[in-house]
């Protein structure tokens, strides 16, 4: 552009000749003419370089293979190296892959390779959502693990709610619909799925479902409608706005890796990150995504009551002081071994009823065949067989899961060493039923007190808890607490004045 620029004010203002400006600028004059034309130079074509060693036997070969790729299944068609790699095994082509890419590139097109194209989409406020499931790594204390969350997303204003969850289970599913509407305030009258298990058994003919019964009796609670895609890419693109969304929101808040606690704490920062996102101006749009929401919340639906998202079952506690719950096993208080109990199964949690009373709580196990034993809900048997306290299988998974303080362990050698197994045992299920009747903390609390002074038995252990209980009133402890422990009697003293007592009678 500059070159021109010098020679057209060389010829017009110097009035200089085509071929001194030609011998000028070391040009030819064809450039000098086309400069004197035109202030802005034409497009150069781009030189073809053609192979002398793809030759049309080649060309013929990939032909057949890209006429053949057309009624072949979508993952099982030939991709320009494989096209390479074949010519070279089967023809014994020597040239440059290079040559072969940009025939095959040109052949896919010469032979209508369809290009996707999009038209834009406005929506009414409140009137739809799109759902669906991304996967992240976390790291948590027991390691890293691939996590599941749920994304629901306004079309209008673009406001999102995530979720995560171990599996993407129907409970996850269902009891992430009921959050997303709490976050949200109300429910959106159309929401937009692909084909999830959670909600389709079937995909027939178009866009006709055989939906699942949980699903449509959340549907009728909630009072939304459903649209679901059509399967594969397609259907990706019929709500490419929660696809991108579930992508914009992993590579801003899950990146780098992040690590958390427990679920509950990767939940508590994902609704502040969804909260964050609220004063972002999406790409296209004047305003931020929380002015938006404001004029789109009044256009919702009204919230209803929660619908219940757990499975209810009614299990019988075997001899083991356990129930089965979705092929995994949970522990009950043992007075309860020949009952049926109500179980409340949900995405994170299990609740077992009896009579109408929560008599136990655990979180949900996601493998097979896997066991949570609370201590517990064993000492009652225990009392009875304080041998077996020491191999219980609730004590190991206690002690796995941090619920077991060392100084329990300091506790139980200084019981062992003045006493028998048998009696020591006893005394620490004594102990442990504190938990029953105190918090845990003051239990801690009193338990390592005793252990410092030397006084551990169930009785002065009982007594600390509930000093430490009284509100405003001190701790006052005895410093020959230990001492009188060891032997079992007061310490000697002059007991000479009782004997003058006995004398004068």
């Amino acid at each position: 552009m500059e070159l021109f620029e010098i020679i057209r004010r060389d010829i017009n203002l110097n009035q200089m000749s085509i071929r001194a400006t030609a011998r000028k600028h070391r040009v030819h004059r064809r450039l000098v003419r086309l400069a004197m034309k035109s202030a802005i130079p034409p497009e150069r074509k781009p030189a073809e370089r053609k192979s002398t060693v793809f030759t049309s036997e080649y060309k013929a070969a990939v032909d057949r293979w890209l006429k053949e790729d057309q009624d072949a299944p979508r993952k099982q068609r030939h991709t320009s190296r494989r096209i390479f790699i074949r010519l070279i095994q089967e023809l014994g082509y020597r040239g440059s892959e290079s040559s072969v890419r940009r025939y095959v590139g040109r052949r896919r097109r010469e032979l209508g390779r369809r290009t996707d194209v999009f038209v834009p989409q406005s929506y009414l406020p409140g009137r739809e959502a799109e759902v669906d499931w991304f996967e992240a790594m976390v790291k948590f204390p027991d390691g890293l693990k691939r996590v599941q969350f749920f994304e629901m997303r306004s079309c209008y204003s673009g406001r999102v709610f995530v979720a995560a969850f171990p599996r993407q289970t129907q409970q996850a599913f269902l009891e992430a619909h009921m959050l997303a509407f709490r976050w949200f305030g109300g429910v959106f009258h159309v929401i937009r799925y692909d084909n999830l298990k959670a909600a389709v058994t079937k995909v027939l003919r178009g866009r006709r479902r055989v939906e699942t019964d949980r699903f449509v009796a959340m549907r009728s609670h909630y009072l939304f409608e459903s649209v679901f895609c059509k399967p594969g890419v397609q259907g990706a693109h019929e709500k490419g706005g929660v696809e991108g969304g579930c992508g914009y929101f992993r590579r801003n808040h899950l990146v780098p890796v992040p690590e958390f606690e427990s679920y509950d704490a990767l939940n508590a920062f994902l609704r502040e990150a969804c909260a964050h996102d609220d004063v972002r101006v999406p790409v296209g749009k004047q305003r931020t995504i929380q002015e938006a929401w404001e004029e789109e919340s009044a256009k919702l639906l009204t919230l209803p009551a929660p619908f219940d998202t757990a499975v209810v079952s009614t299990p019988r506690v075997n001899r083991k002081g356990c129930i089965r719950v979705a092929q995994n096993s949970y522990s009950v208080p043992v007075k309860l071994v020949g009952f049926k109990v109500e179980a409340r199964l949900g995405a994170r949690t299990l609740h077992i009823l009896h009579r109408g009373k929560r008599v136990a709580t655990h979180p949900r196990l996601q493998g097979r065949q896997e066991q949570r034993l609370m201590l517990d809900h064993y000492l009652d048997v225990l009392t009875m067989k304080p041998g077996a306290l020491a191999g219980a299988t609730a004590l190991k998974q206690a002690r796995e899961r941090g619920e077991w303080p060392p100084v329990y362990d300091d506790l139980w050698r200084e019981m062992s060493s003045k006493m028998s197994a048998s009696d020591a045992a006893q005394q620490m299920i004594s102990v442990l039923m504190l938990h029953r009747d105190y918090a845990p903390v003051q239990v801690h609390q009193a338990v390592a007190t005793s252990v410092q002074m030397g006084c551990t038995t169930h009785d002065s252990i009982h007594l600390l808890v509930r000093q430490i209980t009284r509100e405003g009133e001190p701790i006052s402890l005895l410093d020959d607490l230990g001492e009188l422990n060891d032997h079992g009697v007061a310490p000697n003293e002059d007991m000479s004045a009782y004997d003058a007592l006995g004398a004068v009678a």
